[in-house]
Protein backbone atom coordinates (compact mmCIF):
# COMPACT_ATOMS: atom_id res chain seq x y z
CA UNK A 1 0.00 0.00 0.00
CA UNK A 2 1.45 3.68 -1.15
CA UNK A 3 1.33 5.51 1.90
CA UNK A 4 2.17 8.81 0.25
CA UNK A 5 -2.12 8.44 -1.46
CA UNK A 6 -2.92 9.48 2.40
CA UNK A 7 -0.98 12.51 2.70
CA UNK A 8 -3.71 14.68 0.65
CA UNK A 9 -5.93 13.19 2.74
CA UNK A 10 -4.55 14.44 5.89
CA UNK A 11 -3.34 17.90 4.70
CA UNK A 12 -7.37 18.35 3.99
CA UNK A 13 -8.24 17.03 7.11
CA UNK A 14 -5.89 19.02 8.80
CA UNK A 15 -6.96 22.27 6.89
CA UNK A 16 -10.02 21.78 7.91
CA UNK A 17 -9.63 21.30 11.70
CA UNK A 18 -7.42 24.45 11.78
CA UNK A 19 -10.19 26.27 9.91
CA UNK A 20 -12.78 24.92 12.69
CA UNK A 21 -10.19 25.63 15.55
CA UNK A 22 -10.04 29.36 14.25
CA UNK A 23 -13.39 29.89 13.37
CA UNK A 24 -14.69 28.33 16.87
CA UNK A 25 -12.11 30.27 18.93
CA UNK A 26 -12.66 33.71 17.01
CA UNK A 27 -16.44 33.77 17.98
CA UNK A 28 -15.61 31.65 21.64
CA UNK A 29 -13.52 34.43 22.75
CA UNK A 30 -15.79 37.64 21.57
CA UNK A 31 -19.01 36.04 23.28
CA UNK A 32 -16.79 35.33 26.40
CA UNK A 33 -15.40 38.71 26.06
CA UNK A 34 -18.84 40.58 25.94
CA UNK A 35 -19.37 38.80 29.23
CA UNK A 36 -16.25 39.81 30.86
CA UNK A 37 -15.94 43.24 30.03
CA UNK A 38 -19.89 44.12 30.60
CA UNK A 39 -19.25 42.20 34.06
CA UNK A 40 -16.40 44.79 34.46
CA UNK A 41 -18.02 47.75 33.61
CA UNK A 42 -21.40 46.17 36.14
CA UNK A 43 -18.95 45.55 39.40
CA UNK A 44 -18.54 41.86 38.45
CA UNK A 45 -14.93 40.39 39.08
CA UNK A 46 -14.19 38.26 36.67
CA UNK A 47 -11.40 35.69 38.41
CA UNK A 48 -10.57 33.75 35.03
CA UNK A 49 -11.07 34.39 31.22
CA UNK A 50 -10.35 30.98 29.70
CA UNK A 51 -10.69 29.86 25.83
CA UNK A 52 -10.55 26.69 25.44
CA UNK A 53 -10.96 23.78 28.25
CA UNK A 54 -8.49 21.29 30.31
CA UNK A 55 -4.70 21.43 30.81
CA UNK A 56 -4.04 24.86 30.73
CA UNK A 57 -0.84 26.07 27.59
CA UNK A 58 -0.29 29.83 28.32
CA UNK A 59 -1.54 31.76 31.63
CA UNK A 60 -0.92 35.51 32.90
CA UNK A 61 -2.68 37.55 35.28
CA UNK A 62 -3.25 40.85 34.41
CA UNK A 63 -3.36 44.06 37.24
CA UNK A 64 -6.89 43.94 37.93
CA UNK A 65 -6.47 40.22 39.45
CA UNK A 66 -7.84 38.54 35.81
CA UNK A 67 -6.12 35.54 34.70
CA UNK A 68 -6.22 34.57 31.06
CA UNK A 69 -5.51 31.46 29.67
CA UNK A 70 -5.23 28.94 26.78
CA UNK A 71 -6.32 25.07 27.15
CA UNK A 72 -5.71 22.09 25.72
CA UNK A 73 -8.86 21.77 23.94
CA UNK A 74 -10.00 24.47 21.85
CA UNK A 75 -13.92 23.48 21.55
CA UNK A 76 -15.37 26.58 23.95
CA UNK A 77 -14.57 28.73 26.42
CA UNK A 78 -15.38 30.42 30.04
CA UNK A 79 -15.37 33.38 32.08
CA UNK A 80 -15.44 32.79 36.00
CA UNK A 81 -16.41 35.28 37.88
CA UNK A 82 -15.41 36.06 41.86
CA UNK A 83 -17.86 33.65 43.71
CA UNK A 84 -18.51 31.00 41.38
CA UNK A 85 -18.48 27.06 41.79
CA UNK A 86 -18.20 26.74 38.62
CA UNK A 87 -17.97 28.71 35.04
CA UNK A 88 -21.46 27.78 34.65
CA UNK A 89 -22.00 30.65 37.13
CA UNK A 90 -23.87 28.18 38.69
CA UNK A 91 -23.88 28.28 42.82
CA UNK A 92 -20.99 30.01 45.17
CA UNK A 93 -18.00 28.47 46.16
CA UNK A 94 -18.56 29.87 49.87
CA UNK A 95 -15.08 31.35 50.22
CA UNK A 96 -16.51 35.61 49.53
CA UNK A 97 -16.50 37.48 52.16
CA UNK A 98 -19.33 39.89 52.89
CA UNK A 99 -17.48 43.27 51.53
CA UNK A 100 -16.77 41.31 48.21
CA UNK A 101 -20.09 40.29 47.32
CA UNK A 102 -20.71 42.47 45.52
CA UNK A 103 -18.43 41.78 42.54
CA UNK A 104 -19.52 38.42 42.77
CA UNK A 105 -22.74 37.48 39.85
CA UNK A 106 -24.45 36.13 42.40
CA UNK A 107 -24.65 38.78 44.96
CA UNK A 108 -25.05 41.40 41.98
CA UNK A 109 -28.03 43.27 41.26
CA UNK A 110 -30.21 42.06 38.86
CA UNK A 111 -29.50 44.33 36.45
CA UNK A 112 -26.18 43.85 36.03
CA UNK A 113 -26.21 40.15 36.07
CA UNK A 114 -29.35 40.07 33.35
CA UNK A 115 -26.49 42.85 31.56
CA UNK A 116 -23.57 40.39 31.89
CA UNK A 117 -25.19 37.15 30.46
CA UNK A 118 -27.42 38.57 27.97
CA UNK A 119 -23.30 40.18 26.68
CA UNK A 120 -22.09 37.19 24.91
CA UNK A 121 -24.74 36.84 22.25
CA UNK A 122 -24.91 40.30 21.87
CA UNK A 123 -21.59 40.37 20.94
CA UNK A 124 -22.04 37.38 18.36
CA UNK A 125 -24.89 39.65 16.98
CA UNK A 126 -21.82 42.65 16.78
CA UNK A 127 -19.40 40.57 15.23
CA UNK A 128 -21.38 39.04 12.65
CA UNK A 129 -23.49 42.89 11.30
CA UNK A 130 -19.46 43.86 11.88
CA UNK A 131 -18.52 41.31 9.20
CA UNK A 132 -21.35 41.68 6.93
CA UNK A 133 -20.75 45.19 6.97
CA UNK A 134 -17.19 45.05 6.08
CA UNK A 135 -17.49 42.74 3.43
CA UNK A 136 -20.41 44.79 2.09
CA UNK A 137 -17.44 48.05 2.62
CA UNK A 138 -14.56 45.34 0.90
CA UNK A 139 -16.88 44.53 -1.98
CA UNK A 140 -18.81 47.71 -2.81
CA UNK A 141 -22.27 47.67 -4.79
CA UNK A 142 -22.35 47.37 -8.63
CA UNK A 143 -22.68 50.85 -10.37
CA UNK A 144 -25.90 52.10 -11.89
CA UNK A 145 -26.29 51.34 -14.74
CA UNK A 146 -24.07 48.04 -14.91
CA UNK A 147 -21.17 48.50 -15.81
CA UNK A 148 -18.47 46.23 -17.98
CA UNK A 149 -15.43 45.27 -15.75
CA UNK A 150 -12.83 42.75 -16.43
CA UNK A 151 -13.70 39.14 -18.31
CA UNK A 152 -14.51 35.79 -15.89
CA UNK A 153 -11.83 33.14 -16.94
CA UNK A 154 -13.60 31.35 -19.19
CA UNK A 155 -13.26 29.11 -22.40
CA UNK A 156 -11.98 31.02 -25.41
CA UNK A 157 -15.99 30.74 -27.12
CA UNK A 158 -17.26 32.84 -24.65
CA UNK A 159 -14.98 35.53 -25.89
CA UNK A 160 -16.94 38.94 -26.14
CA UNK A 161 -16.53 42.58 -28.07
CA UNK A 162 -17.36 44.68 -24.82
CA UNK A 163 -14.89 46.00 -23.66
CA UNK A 164 -14.11 47.42 -19.48
CA UNK A 165 -16.31 50.60 -19.12
CA UNK A 166 -19.09 50.03 -21.20
CA UNK A 167 -22.25 50.47 -19.66
CA UNK A 168 -24.72 47.81 -19.75
CA UNK A 169 -28.15 49.09 -21.26
CA UNK A 170 -29.74 46.19 -22.81
CA UNK A 171 -29.96 42.73 -24.16
CA UNK A 172 -31.50 41.82 -27.35
CA UNK A 173 -33.75 44.85 -26.69
CA UNK A 174 -34.83 44.69 -23.11
CA UNK A 175 -33.63 46.59 -20.85
CA UNK A 176 -31.15 45.75 -18.28
CA UNK A 177 -31.98 47.48 -15.32
CA UNK A 178 -35.71 47.72 -15.27
CA UNK A 179 -36.87 49.05 -11.63
CA UNK A 180 -40.32 48.02 -12.72
CA UNK A 181 -40.31 44.87 -14.89
CA UNK A 182 -41.43 41.88 -12.42
CA UNK A 183 -40.39 39.33 -14.60
CA UNK A 184 -36.79 37.90 -14.51
CA UNK A 185 -34.55 38.80 -17.38
CA UNK A 186 -33.92 35.14 -18.27
CA UNK A 187 -37.29 34.85 -19.43
CA UNK A 188 -37.24 37.75 -21.37
CA UNK A 189 -33.75 37.02 -23.45
CA UNK A 190 -33.72 34.50 -25.91
CA UNK A 191 -31.36 31.16 -25.28
CA UNK A 192 -28.32 31.75 -27.87
CA UNK A 193 -24.89 30.90 -27.15
CA UNK A 194 -24.58 34.99 -29.00
CA UNK A 195 -26.48 37.80 -27.63
CA UNK A 196 -26.78 41.80 -28.88
CA UNK A 197 -26.02 43.92 -26.48
CA UNK A 198 -26.63 47.90 -26.32
CA UNK A 199 -23.90 49.40 -24.27
CA UNK A 200 -22.85 53.22 -23.82
CA UNK A 201 -19.38 53.36 -24.92
CA UNK A 202 -17.49 57.05 -24.31
CA UNK A 203 -20.94 58.57 -24.31
CA UNK A 204 -22.17 56.91 -27.90
CA UNK A 205 -25.03 54.02 -28.00
CA UNK A 206 -23.85 51.02 -29.59
CA UNK A 207 -24.44 47.50 -30.52
CA UNK A 208 -21.96 44.89 -29.70
CA UNK A 209 -21.67 41.09 -29.37
CA UNK A 210 -21.31 38.94 -26.38
CA UNK A 211 -22.26 35.26 -25.32
CA UNK A 212 -25.18 34.33 -23.02
CA UNK A 213 -25.50 36.72 -19.58
CA UNK A 214 -25.61 34.10 -17.56
CA UNK A 215 -23.20 31.40 -18.50
CA UNK A 216 -22.40 28.43 -17.06
CA UNK A 217 -19.31 29.65 -14.68
CA UNK A 218 -19.22 28.57 -10.71
CA UNK A 219 -19.32 31.83 -8.65
CA UNK A 220 -19.74 29.87 -5.38
CA UNK A 221 -19.65 26.32 -4.43
CA UNK A 222 -21.90 25.53 -1.49
CA UNK A 223 -20.65 23.51 1.60
CA UNK A 224 -21.07 20.08 1.78
CA UNK A 225 -22.89 19.90 -1.50
CA UNK A 226 -22.40 17.22 -3.84
CA UNK A 227 -20.56 19.64 -6.08
CA UNK A 228 -18.04 20.34 -3.35
CA UNK A 229 -17.65 16.49 -2.65
CA UNK A 230 -16.58 16.34 -6.41
CA UNK A 231 -13.86 18.82 -5.93
CA UNK A 232 -15.72 21.25 -8.14
CA UNK A 233 -14.22 25.16 -7.67
CA UNK A 234 -14.92 28.78 -7.85
CA UNK A 235 -14.26 29.87 -11.94
CA UNK A 236 -14.68 26.21 -13.06
CA UNK A 237 -17.00 26.31 -16.05
CA UNK A 238 -19.48 23.60 -16.84
CA UNK A 239 -19.26 22.90 -20.63
CA UNK A 240 -21.63 19.83 -21.19
CA UNK A 241 -23.35 17.35 -18.53
CA UNK A 242 -23.85 13.88 -20.08
CA UNK A 243 -22.19 14.93 -23.59
CA UNK A 244 -24.52 17.65 -23.49
CA UNK A 245 -23.11 21.01 -24.53
CA UNK A 246 -24.44 23.40 -22.10
CA UNK A 247 -23.61 27.62 -22.15
CA UNK A 248 -26.57 28.71 -19.94
CA UNK A 249 -26.38 28.31 -16.07
CA UNK A 250 -30.77 27.36 -16.35
CA UNK A 251 -30.06 24.70 -18.93
CA UNK A 252 -27.80 22.86 -15.95
CA UNK A 253 -30.36 23.64 -13.58
CA UNK A 254 -33.19 22.11 -16.15
CA UNK A 255 -31.00 19.47 -16.23
CA UNK A 256 -30.09 18.58 -12.71
CA UNK A 257 -33.87 18.85 -12.18
CA UNK A 258 -34.95 16.32 -14.34
CA UNK A 259 -32.13 13.93 -13.51
CA UNK A 260 -34.58 13.17 -10.43
CA UNK A 261 -31.01 12.45 -8.38
CA UNK A 262 -28.90 10.20 -11.02
CA UNK A 263 -25.36 10.76 -11.29
CA UNK A 264 -24.60 13.13 -14.06
CA UNK A 265 -21.40 13.31 -15.79
CA UNK A 266 -19.87 16.78 -15.54
CA UNK A 267 -17.56 18.11 -18.43
CA UNK A 268 -15.64 21.01 -16.76
CA UNK A 269 -13.18 23.42 -18.28
CA UNK A 270 -10.88 24.68 -15.31
CA UNK A 271 -7.59 27.25 -16.79
CA UNK A 272 -7.94 25.97 -20.37
CA UNK A 273 -8.02 21.98 -19.22
CA UNK A 274 -10.91 19.81 -19.32
CA UNK A 275 -12.59 17.66 -16.31
CA UNK A 276 -15.26 14.99 -15.95
CA UNK A 277 -16.67 15.08 -12.64
CA UNK A 278 -19.87 12.41 -12.12
CA UNK A 279 -22.47 14.33 -9.43
CA UNK A 280 -25.08 12.99 -8.72
CA UNK A 281 -28.28 15.81 -7.61
CA UNK A 282 -29.14 15.80 -3.97
CA UNK A 283 -32.54 16.84 -2.40
CA UNK A 284 -32.08 20.14 -0.12
CA UNK A 285 -34.62 22.20 1.48
CA UNK A 286 -33.93 25.64 0.10
CA UNK A 287 -35.81 28.89 2.15
CA UNK A 288 -38.60 30.73 0.02
CA UNK A 289 -38.71 34.62 0.02
CA UNK A 290 -41.93 34.15 0.94
CA UNK A 291 -41.46 32.08 3.87
CA UNK A 292 -41.75 28.46 4.31
CA UNK A 293 -38.86 26.07 2.48
CA UNK A 294 -39.22 24.37 -0.82
CA UNK A 295 -37.48 20.53 -1.79
CA UNK A 296 -35.30 20.58 -4.80
CA UNK A 297 -33.13 18.83 -6.58
CA UNK A 298 -29.19 20.62 -6.54
CA UNK A 299 -25.97 20.36 -6.75
CA UNK A 300 -24.74 23.08 -4.59
CA UNK A 301 -23.54 25.83 -7.10
CA UNK A 302 -24.09 29.19 -7.74
CA UNK A 303 -23.97 31.31 -11.11
CA UNK A 304 -23.38 34.74 -12.06
CA UNK A 305 -23.00 37.09 -15.15
CA UNK A 306 -20.23 36.28 -17.26
CA UNK A 307 -17.97 39.68 -16.71
CA UNK A 308 -17.00 41.43 -13.57
CA UNK A 309 -19.26 44.65 -12.62
CA UNK A 310 -17.69 47.59 -11.89
CA UNK A 311 -18.57 48.65 -8.08
CA UNK A 312 -18.48 51.45 -6.35
CA UNK A 313 -17.89 52.10 -2.47
CA UNK A 314 -20.71 51.46 0.33
CA UNK A 315 -20.80 54.03 3.12
CA UNK A 316 -20.57 52.94 6.65
CA UNK A 317 -23.80 53.41 7.92
CA UNK A 318 -25.15 52.14 4.85
CA UNK A 319 -23.30 49.43 5.40
CA UNK A 320 -24.02 49.18 8.77
CA UNK A 321 -28.32 48.87 8.25
CA UNK A 322 -27.33 45.77 5.30
CA UNK A 323 -25.04 44.55 8.01
CA UNK A 324 -28.27 44.56 10.10
CA UNK A 325 -30.86 43.62 7.37
CA UNK A 326 -27.98 40.55 7.11
CA UNK A 327 -28.19 39.41 10.78
CA UNK A 328 -31.93 39.38 10.56
CA UNK A 329 -32.46 37.32 7.62
CA UNK A 330 -29.41 34.85 8.96
CA UNK A 331 -31.42 34.27 12.58
CA UNK A 332 -35.47 34.53 10.85
CA UNK A 333 -34.10 31.69 8.37
CA UNK A 334 -32.61 29.53 10.82
CA UNK A 335 -35.62 30.13 13.14
CA UNK A 336 -37.87 28.96 10.52
CA UNK A 337 -35.78 26.33 9.45
CA UNK A 338 -35.48 24.78 13.20
CA UNK A 339 -39.30 25.01 13.16
CA UNK A 340 -39.50 23.54 9.74
CA UNK A 341 -37.05 20.78 11.16
CA UNK A 342 -39.14 20.42 14.95
CA UNK A 343 -42.37 19.26 12.86
CA UNK A 344 -40.64 16.96 10.24
CA UNK A 345 -41.24 19.64 7.33
CA UNK A 346 -38.42 19.05 6.20
CA UNK A 347 -34.94 16.92 6.81
CA UNK A 348 -33.12 17.04 9.94
CA UNK A 349 -30.37 16.95 7.35
CA UNK A 350 -30.60 20.44 7.59
CA UNK A 351 -29.17 20.23 11.29
CA UNK A 352 -25.03 20.42 11.16
CA UNK A 353 -23.17 19.39 14.23
CA UNK A 354 -19.70 19.97 15.68
CA UNK A 355 -18.72 17.51 12.28
CA UNK A 356 -20.88 19.12 9.60
CA UNK A 357 -19.82 22.88 10.98
CA UNK A 358 -15.58 21.58 10.77
CA UNK A 359 -16.39 20.56 7.56
CA UNK A 360 -18.13 23.62 6.32
CA UNK A 361 -14.98 25.82 7.77
CA UNK A 362 -12.59 23.89 5.55
CA UNK A 363 -14.86 24.54 2.75
CA UNK A 364 -15.42 28.01 2.85
CA UNK A 365 -11.20 28.32 4.11
CA UNK A 366 -10.55 26.73 0.76
CA UNK A 367 -12.90 29.15 -1.30
CA UNK A 368 -10.52 31.79 -0.09
CA UNK A 369 -10.47 34.25 3.08
CA UNK A 370 -13.54 36.66 2.22
CA UNK A 371 -15.70 33.56 2.20
CA UNK A 372 -14.20 31.89 5.76
CA UNK A 373 -14.66 35.49 7.13
CA UNK A 374 -18.15 35.66 6.08
CA UNK A 375 -18.39 32.50 7.41
CA UNK A 376 -17.67 33.07 10.61
CA UNK A 377 -19.89 36.07 11.02
CA UNK A 378 -23.13 33.67 10.04
CA UNK A 379 -21.64 31.35 12.64
CA UNK A 380 -21.41 33.64 14.79
CA UNK A 381 -24.89 34.57 14.26
CA UNK A 382 -25.88 31.49 14.80
CA UNK A 383 -23.75 30.84 17.94
CA UNK A 384 -25.36 34.36 19.47
CA UNK A 385 -29.03 32.76 18.60
CA UNK A 386 -28.88 29.28 20.00
CA UNK A 387 -27.09 31.11 23.21
CA UNK A 388 -30.78 32.90 23.90
CA UNK A 389 -32.73 29.47 23.50
CA UNK A 390 -34.63 29.13 27.31
CA UNK A 391 -32.55 26.03 27.86
CA UNK A 392 -30.88 25.75 31.41
CA UNK A 393 -27.04 26.08 30.98
CA UNK A 394 -27.17 28.19 28.25
CA UNK A 395 -27.56 32.09 28.45
CA UNK A 396 -30.95 31.91 27.78
CA UNK A 397 -31.48 29.91 30.87
CA UNK A 398 -29.70 32.05 32.85
CA UNK A 399 -32.23 35.11 31.29
CA UNK A 400 -34.82 32.95 32.08
CA UNK A 401 -34.37 32.75 35.55
CA UNK A 402 -33.65 35.92 36.13
CA UNK A 403 -37.32 36.74 34.44
CA UNK A 404 -38.50 35.11 37.20
CA UNK A 405 -36.53 36.79 39.99
CA UNK A 406 -38.00 39.71 38.16
CA UNK A 407 -41.35 38.54 38.68
CA UNK A 408 -41.50 36.79 41.71
CA UNK A 409 -38.75 38.95 43.79
CA UNK A 410 -37.31 36.18 44.81
CA UNK A 411 -34.48 33.61 43.27
CA UNK A 412 -35.42 30.17 42.59
CA UNK A 413 -34.19 27.68 45.37
CA UNK A 414 -30.87 26.12 44.47
CA UNK A 415 -32.20 22.92 44.22
CA UNK A 416 -34.56 23.98 41.42
CA UNK A 417 -31.70 25.62 39.85
CA UNK A 418 -29.24 22.27 39.97
CA UNK A 419 -32.25 20.26 38.83
CA UNK A 420 -32.85 22.48 35.87
CA UNK A 421 -29.02 22.22 34.62
CA UNK A 422 -28.97 19.12 34.85
CA UNK A 423 -31.95 18.66 32.65
CA UNK A 424 -30.47 21.22 30.55
CA UNK A 425 -26.76 19.81 29.78
CA UNK A 426 -28.83 16.32 29.48
CA UNK A 427 -30.58 17.85 26.27
CA UNK A 428 -27.60 19.91 25.10
CA UNK A 429 -25.04 16.44 25.43
CA UNK A 430 -28.48 14.66 23.67
CA UNK A 431 -28.71 17.34 21.04
CA UNK A 432 -24.80 17.36 20.27
CA UNK A 433 -25.09 13.18 20.23
CA UNK A 434 -27.95 13.83 17.72
CA UNK A 435 -26.04 16.00 15.67
CA UNK A 436 -22.70 13.93 15.26
CA UNK A 437 -24.64 11.16 14.23
CA UNK A 438 -26.40 13.06 11.90
CA UNK A 439 -23.32 14.35 10.31
CA UNK A 440 -21.90 11.22 9.80
CA UNK A 441 -23.81 8.37 9.22
CA UNK A 442 -27.68 9.67 8.76
CA UNK A 443 -26.35 12.20 6.25
CA UNK A 444 -23.08 12.36 5.22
Amino acid sequence: MDLMQFVPMFGNFAFMIVAFIVALSVIVAIHEYGHYIVGRWCGIHAEVFSLGFGPVIYRRVDKRGTTWQIAALPLGGFVKFLGDANAASVGSDGQVSEADLRRTMLGAPLWARTATVAAGPVFNFVLAIAIFAGSIMFQGRSTDPLTFGEMRPLPASYASDLREGDQVIAVEGVVFNDPERTVDMSDLVPLRERLEYTVLRDGDQITVEGPYFFPTAVSSVSPRSAADDADIKVDDVVTAINGEPVFAFAQVQEIVLEADGAPLVFTIWRDGETLEKTIAPRRVDLPNPEGGFETRWLIGISGTIFFEEKTESVGLFTAISLGAQGLWNTTTTSLSAMQHILFGQISTCNLSGPVGIAETSGSMAEQGPQSFIWFIGALSAAVGLINLFPIPVLDGGHLVFYAYEAVTRRKPSDRAVQVFMFVGLSLILSLMMFTILNDTILCP
